[in-house]
């Protein structure tokens, strides 16, 4: 018997809604990842992308644990002398709350050009409305584990 590999021309995509509001960061990062990958359907295969597009409302409505909001750091560097730059959760809520479920998905995708791939496939929208109604998106709900404690 041979093993059944699809290949990218086979693969059917689905869109699929997401709300944040309130659920818990890193598990509705896991989530939005394993769909964006396609773990959740059985042709999945590593090295193909298999997932579906993904839109995640309510991007600011987000929570996390502990005293994250004011200790949880997001560091980059401009490539130029003291070009350092460091700010918090908060703080980073303020000015684009998009890019925190940004960054927290994009961590869980491969490091390779098929996580990049992958990647341009999440949408986040903040508010609870998107201009994606012509795709038909279906409302997807997270299982119990990912919701806020």
């Amino acid at each position: 018997m041979k093993t059944y590999c699809p290949k990218p021309e086979e693969v059917t995509r689905e869109w699929l809604v997401v709300d944040a509001e309130g659920k818990t960061l890193g598990r509705l990062a896991v989530e939005v990842a394993n769909l964006l990958r396609g773990k959740h359907k059985p042709e999945f295969t590593p090295h193909v992308d298999c997932g579906d597009f993904v839109v995640v409302l309510n991007a600011e409505k987000i929570q996390v644990s502990g005293k994250k909001e004011t200790q949880k750091l997001y560091r980059h560097h401009s490539g130029f002398p003291g070009g350092f730059k460091e700010e918090n959760l908060a703080h980073l809520r303020a000015r684009r709350p998009v890019a925190i479920i940004e960054k927290a998905v994009r961590g869980m995708l491969p490091h390779s050009r098929l996580g990049d791939q992958q990647f341009t496939k999440l949408k986040v929208y903040v508010g609870g409305k998107h201009p994606h109604a012509a795709q038909k998106p279906a409302e997807h709900e997270l299982p119990k584990h990912a919701l806020a404690n």
